[in-house]
């Protein structure tokens, strides 16, 4: 089955490029194409598509609400968004995750990068990985964000669960975080997804935010 793709961006060639290139490939199908946050939320209720790739800077409604509000539908399954974005660390990056996207890509990206990309979020990853997401989400976690203390938030974790949960914040992955305590990868399949279920979260993009906005990881760890 292929993975179904929405592409956002108010600029008609970005657009028709990521399309040409996306539709390429056997797996990937390139459901609709919207010019600004409005259409992309309309579309996305009409195609259902698993991947979105939203720009954030656009007329009507900006990526930002386009992804709050797609993701607030409560349809079923929800997309997974990626933002895309021109700088590496860009403050409305840092907004979009909170509101719920799976990571961001650069707007430059290599194409094989843009397409593995769409697998990634697509099987239910994020784009977290890189060590220039790991900087992006400290300089956002060291912002003063408005919201309270959420350590008791944390208190449904075990010491276990937490540690698993402090790893993913460093942006490592399963095999990764295996061999940093010392235990099987299925074993952190298994702490990573009760983790999530736990805290109420869509995927390890959402746990990073947690992470850092609960003061379990501090930015610099």
């Amino acid at each position: 089955m292929s993975i179904r793709v929405l592409i956002a961006d108010d600029q008609a060639m970005v657009r028709a490029g990521f399309a040409a290139l996306l539709g390429a490939q056997p797996d990937l199908e390139v459901v609709g194409q919207a010019a600004d946050g409005a259409e992309a939320v309309r579309i996305a209720a009409e195609t259902r598509p698993d991947v979105v790739l939203m720009d954030i800077r656009m007329p009507v409604l900006d990526g930002i609400e386009a992804t709050r509000t797609i993701l607030a539908s409560g349809a079923e399954p929800l997309p997974r968004v990626v933002v895309l974005t021109t700088f590496d660390v860009d403050d409305y990056v840092l907004e979009a995750l909170r509101a719920g996207a799976s990571g961001f890509l650069l707007k430059d990206a290599l194409p094989d990068d843009l397409v593995e990309a769409v697998r990634v979020v697509a099987r239910g990853d994020a784009l977290l990985a890189p060590s220039v997401t790991r900087r992006l989400i400290a300089r956002f976690a060291a912002r003063p964000t408005g919201r309270g203390a959420v350590d008791s938030d944390l208190e449904v974790l075990t010491e276990r669960e937490r540690e698993v949960l402090r790893e993913i914040a460093q942006g490592r992955s399963n095999a990764e975080i295996a061999v940093v305590l010392f235990i099987a990868e299925q074993t952190v399949k298994s702490h990573v997804s009760r983790v999530l279920t736990k805290l109420g979260l869509r995927d390890r993009a959402q746990a990073v935010v947690v992470a850092y906005e609960s003061g379990l990881v501090v930015p610099g760890d």
